[in-house]
């Protein structure tokens, strides 16, 4: 007899797992433990989105959104990134985000909640930061109302 999986979702939330991640990992620990199944160049690229996002925003707490290891904040997803076999993806979910750096995403892959880049070729450090801090100032403006 095999095992079942079972997809758990904390009590209360609107979030479901997805297929992917179903009985893997826990919310508390699912950047990191998303992070340690990546290699070589392409855990550096993901890994480096998390770390420049947790500097920026250092009350950012590990989650999930949409499926995916992310970065919440203040109750909200502020970043994502994954691999994905094509590139690495970007998910500030915001499409005014994106929206609003569009000039300087020249070169880059974009879609309305999504930025693609490769490893070796990834977004420039100045402007991985203001993304996140437009994200983070996005939240912030959304939870004083």
């Amino acid at each position: 007899m095999t095992a079942r999986r079972v997809a758990t979702t904390p009590p209360g939330s609107r979030e479901r797992p997805s297929r992917g991640t179903i009985g893997r990992m826990t919310d508390d620990d699912a950047v990191t433990e998303y992070v340690a199944t990546l290699s070589g160049a392409h855990r550096d690229a993901v890994a480096r989105v998390y770390d420049r996002a947790r500097a920026l925003v250092p009350d950012a707490t590990e989650g999930r959104s949409y499926g995916m290891a992310a970065l919440r904040y203040r109750g909200s997803p502020l970043v994502s990134a994954q691999m994905t076999k094509q590139h690495i993806g970007l998910y500030p979910f915001s499409p005014p985000v994106i929206e609003a750096f569009a000039a300087e995403l020249t070169g880059f892959r974009v879609t309305k909640g999504s930025i693609s880049f490769q490893p070796g070729a990834p977004l420039p450090d100045d402007l991985l930061d203001r993304i996140v801090a437009a994200r983070r100032d996005e939240i912030d403006a959304m939870r004083s109302r």
